[in-house]
C-alpha cells in the first residue's frame, strides 16, 4: 500500500466482526454491529503542536486498537476496506 497518513491520522483495517455469540448462536449478517477493533497499518509522524514541537505517535504499525463504533473516514484502497481516523479517536490499545 503506497498510502502515507498525514499529521496525526492512521489507517486501520476493521477485523472481522464475531460470527457466534458465546453461547454459540451465529449472528446473521444485517444483525451484526460495525467492528470496533481494527489493525493499524500506516502511522502517520505526528502532529506539531501550539509551540512548534513535534509531538510522536503512541500507536505504532501493527498495533490491535479499539476505536469509537462510528469513528474514522471509511476508504477503499487496492480493493480493500480501511480506516483513517485521527490517533485521538482511538480508545484503546490491545
Amino acid at each position: 500500500m503506497n498510502v502515507k497518513p498525514l499529521a496525526d491520522r492512521i489507517i486501520i483495517r476493521p477485523l472481522e466482526a464475531e460470527q457466534k455469540t458465546a453461547g454459540g448462536i451465529i449472528i446473521p449478517d444485517a444483525a451484526k454491529e460495525k467492528p470496533q477493533r481494527g489493525e493499524v497499518v500506516a502511522v502517520g509522524p505526528g502532529k506539531v503542536a501550539d509551540n512548534g514541537q513535534k509531538v510522536d505517535m503512541s500507536v505504532k504499525k501493527g498495533d490491535t486498537v479499539l476505536y469509537g463504533k462510528y469513528s474514522g473516514t471509511e476508504v477503499q484502497i487496492e480493493g480493500s476496506d480501511y480506516l483513517i481516523m485521527r490517533e485521538s479517536d482511538v480508545l484503546a490499545l490491545l
